[in-house]
């Protein structure tokens, strides 16, 4: 079984994405074959497996990101499925995908699934320095997920006004733009010093989670010596 559509991978127009407003972004849909998206989706990681990250102070005042997280690795005890589809992920067609957007090569990629519980929300921010870009997958099943309790990624625009050390509300954007997130749709983004973007508070009922699967672009010199000051500081590595 194929996960991704390469068929779709390859007309993605990398003039389009670069020139998106207010920074490259993309929301396609059906970037997962039906069939894989089905798969992944009745086989996504167990509750028990994530690890709570709740209240977790974030840098310039910004709010948490309150979620239960999981690291992908290729020992994981997952699905197969989940570890073809990450290899498919690390093959050559999906990293051409990314150095023809991208217009770049040698980079790092990590993933990690991400679940949301009601209340949590994702505070405006840009990513780390260290990050090229993400790709965010969508695994919010319409049968069982209402479209009123969020979800959305929202991509804003604060026409170069915010430093990104800063900790700006929702209201003071001058234009957000929602990416699609209910089904088989995914969004991909390049880190700029002005990609800001966030998740209002989901409002869904308890014991229901907004779950995403996140591929991390990195820089790969830049992950690498990130991973050294944290080991040498003795600290957890996280790549989310």
């Amino acid at each position: 079984m194929s996960f991704l559509d390469y068929e779709k991978l390859t007309v993605v127009d990398e003039q389009s994405f670069q020139q998106a407003k207010p920074y490259p972004w993309i929301n396609p849909k059906g970037l997962l074959t039906d069939a894989g998206y089905q798969r992944l989706l009745e086989t996504l990681p167990t509750l028990e497996q994530m690890t709570p990250m709740l209240g977790v102070q974030r840098s310039h005042g910004q709010q948490p990101h309150d979620r239960y997280a999981l690291e992908y690795n290729e020992n994981l005890d997952v699905d197969p499925a989940w570890h073809a589809f990450a290899a498919e992920l690390t093959d050559g067609p999906y990293r051409d995908f990314i150095q023809r957007l991208y217009g770049r090569g040698r980079f790092k990629l990590n993933m990690h699934w991400h679940y949301a519980p009601r209340g949590a929300s994702v505070s405006p921010h840009c990513d780390a320095a260290r990050k090229l870009g993400s790709h965010i997958f969508y695994f919010s099943d319409p049968e069982n997920w209402s479209r009123d309790w969020g979800g959305d990624t929202l991509i804003l625009d604060d026409n170069r006004r915010f430093s990104r050390n800063s900790a700006p509300r929702f209201e003071d954007f001058d234009h957000a733009y929602a990416g699609e997130s209910l089904g088989n749709y995914s969004l991909l983004f390049q880190r700029q010093e002005n990609s800001w973007h966030g998740v209002r508070e989901i409002t869904c009922p308890e014991g229901q989670f907004r779950k995403v699967f996140i591929v991390v672009i990195n820089d790969r010199f830049r992950a690498l010596l990130k991973r050294a000051v944290t080991r040498l500081k003795g600290e957890a590595i996280r790549d989310y």
